[in-house]
């Protein structure tokens, strides 16, 4: 009887299936149904949001053993590659070309100005490279879906996810508020508004929820803005892999060296090519869609539940400066962009 029980609890007197990868699906699967349920009693948060708020409070409060944090890890990260190669699907050639070449310059060049101007600020500020480059990512791309896809290129922990996915949701919400109210005095157009709207902000669902009151009309070209600053992570996410590449020693005999880019970075590239073909029908899309933010959502959270609430904001201060300097630039510089090629 003593050896039964050996094998069917472990150490902190729990059932020895939370020690299997089962116990890890069943982990992701509940915290995507909290986040949902979350998304749906308060939309004006974003599903991913909600994930990785939920995990970080899960992990926190002691609900989950540590011993079965190996599957979990595996398979959020297995998830979070998913979701990012489904992200292709969210654009397409088409979409972007339609936006015209100088705003399209507009963009490349606030996304890369944006990365250079964080990551740079960061690291004089004392912040790791790590968290600088995923601070910079995230708010010069695309918010959480840049956190994911830059993660492991940046040779990021936890805690430095955590902690740019918490910037992401306060100053991504600080310019949901603010942008509108600068339309007016501003003097920008519908067309105008909707540019800035989506190459200045974080996170595609504050996107949406800035420029949606203003009409459909500017909430789409929003949308158009925002995604192809999306299709832009993965050249950034290649030439940071590419760099970390060259800065790494060469391996020693017999083993291969890393990818020049992420596979996950190559998938999306073919989904892209494969949506801009005109051969997915809509409502394939659609399914699409709502099977990549799952995969998002489940991920997060489960990123969420290895991160230590004590250890996200060290050198809280500089993150907080960093992260506000790097969305007043972002928002200076689109605008600036904007008004000169949008009349």
């Amino acid at each position: 009887m003593t050896a039964l029980a050996t094998h069917t609890v472990d150490v902190a007197g729990r059932p020895a299936f939370w020690r299997g990868p089962a116990a890890a699906v069943v982990v992701l699967g509940l915290g995507l149904g909290g986040s949902l349920v979350g998304h749906w009693l308060v939309p004006q948060v974003g599903l991913l949001t909600w994930g990785i708020c939920l995990g970080t409070l899960v992990g926190n409060i002691g609900v989950l053993p540590r011993i079965g944090a190996r599957h979990l890890a595996l398979f959020s990260k297995i998830l979070l590659q998913v979701g990012i190669v489904l992200l292709g699907f969210a654009a397409s050639f088409a979409s972007i070309t339609a936006l015209g070449l100088p705003l399209i310059a507009v963009i490349a060049g606030s996304v890369v100005s944006t990365l250079l101007f964080t990551t740079w600020l960061g690291t004089r500020l004392g912040l790791s490279p790590a968290r600088s480059l995923l601070l910079g990512t995230a708010f010069a791309n695309s918010g959480a879906s840049a956190i994911a896809a830059t993660r492991d290129t940046a040779r990021a922990d936890d805690e430095d996810v955590a902690a740019a996915a918490a910037m992401v949701i306060l100053f991504g919400t600080v310019t949901v508020v603010l942008l509108p109210l600068l339309a007016g005095p501003l003097g920008l157009s519908d067309v105008q508004f909707g540019a800035w709207a989506g190459a200045g902000i974080h996170d595609v669902g504050q996107v949406l929820l800035a420029a949606t009151p203003a009409g459909a009309a500017v909430a789409a070209i929003a949308v158009s803005v925002k995604l192809t600053r999306v299709v832009l992570l993965a050249p950034v996410v290649a030439v940071l892999s590419l760099i970390q590449r060259r800065r790494t020693p060469a391996p020693p005999l017999g083993r291969a060296r890393t990818r020049p880019m992420p596979l996950f970075i190559l998938g999306f590239l073919a989904c892209l090519a494969l949506r801009s073909t005109g051969l997915v029908p809509e409502p394939l899309l659609d399914q699409i869609t709502h099977l990549q933010l799952a995969a998002l959502g489940a991920a997060v959270f489960g990123v969420g539940c290895s991160i230590s609430l004590s250890a996200v904001f060290t050198k809280g201060a500089a993150v907080m400066v960093v992260s506000a300097a790097s969305t007043l630039f972002i928002a200076a510089v689109t605008l600036a962009g904007v008004l000169l090629v949008i009349h």
